[in-house]
């Protein structure tokens, strides 16, 4: 590792600690606060739901309604009522989990015990199934859900399905942000939801504790960046909604720090040379400080190259 970084471990854990904050606690360790209000934002077809611990889409159908993600346990009670009424339906008949972090899954066994259909990809249903000891992501030992919490139906690679008449095309996005990750494209309603796998407001971090690298998150913007036009509404975990020309910004973003990571690799840099190096500063002021994720993406591609 080159001398050259004076970023120290000590000062990233305590950077760390900051960046995740209460906010990215395990569910179990939030399942008493208190519900934060929940806002609405018509999506042309769809419903934005915020205030829940990530964002929420929702749609009306005649058996229900549909949901994308299900924000932090701590909100499900509040979250569910929002969505029904934002939708009038008078049950959630599918939940969709982007992947299988806290402020997806808050939901899950409320509207499980309810007989709605949960569906994930395969590996966050692993993931929800069993005891999750560390993350990148967030501080804590992640317990199981109960049985009822858990994906009653997988996806693998990529799809389609169809509710209430919305064509959904579906995709999975290998260790891109989790290692669990998958997209939800809406064709007609011109809406992508791509999970924590980008942010308009900051570097979502990278769970390479979980199998996430900076390659896969490359290829994930590349695939998603050529699903989207211009004004496609791109829905990210948290954060303000997206337009697709923000989407192609993030692939060329991501594509010119995967090659200057690739240089830091070749001449013997660590993590800390990667924060003081600091390659995305440009950005700085639009994302806010890249220390923590620097420092685990190139850790991850550590991991990826030469592992331990």
């Amino acid at each position: 590792m080159s001398g050259q970084g004076q970023f120290s471990r000590r000062g990233f854990l305590q950077i760390g600690t900051v960046a995740v904050g209460s906010a990215l606690l395990p569910a179990y360790a939030r399942a008493g606060q208190a519900a934060a209000r929940i806002t609405t934002t018509d999506l042309a077809g769809a419903t934005l739901l915020t205030g829940a611990g990530g964002n929420v889409v929702a749609l009306p159908g005649p058996d229900g309604a549909l949901m994308i993600d299900g924000g932090r346990a701590g909100s499900a009670d509040a979250l569910i009522a929002a969505v029904k009424s934002a939708t009038r339906a008078t049950r959630i008949n599918t939940l969709i989990n982007t992947h299988w972090h806290p402020e997806q899954t808050g939901s899950n066994e409320t509207v499980g015990r309810a007989g709605g259909v949960i569906v994930a990809h395969e590996k966050s249903k692993i993931a929800l199934s069993n005891t999750i000891y560390a993350s990148a992501v967030f501080e804590g030992r992640l317990q199981p859900l109960p049985e009822a919490g858990r994906p009653t139906k997988t996806v693998r690679n990529d799809g389609t399905l169809e509710f209430a008449g919305q064509q959904i095309n579906y995709g999975y996005m290998p260790a891109a942000h989790s290692d669990g990750d998958i997209y939800l494209h809406f064709p007609n309603l011109n809406l992508l939801v791509v999970g924590g796998v980008v942010s308009a407001e900051r570097w979502p971090l990278l769970d390479h504790k979980n199998g996430a690298w900076l390659g896969g998150r490359v290829r994930a913007v590349e695939r998603l960046a050529a699903l989207v036009k211009p004004d496609t509404k791109v829905v990210p975990a948290d954060g303000r909604v997206m337009t697709g020309a923000e989407m192609v910004k993030q692939r060329d973003m991501y594509q010119k720090l995967f090659s200057t990571m690739i240089g830091y690799l070749n001449k013997g840099y660590g993590p800390e040379d990667a924060v003081t190096n600091n390659p995305v500063k440009e950005y700085q002021g639009e994302f806010g400080d890249p220390s923590a994720f620097l420092y685990g993406a190139l850790r991850s591609m550590m991991i990826a190259y030469v592992p331990d």
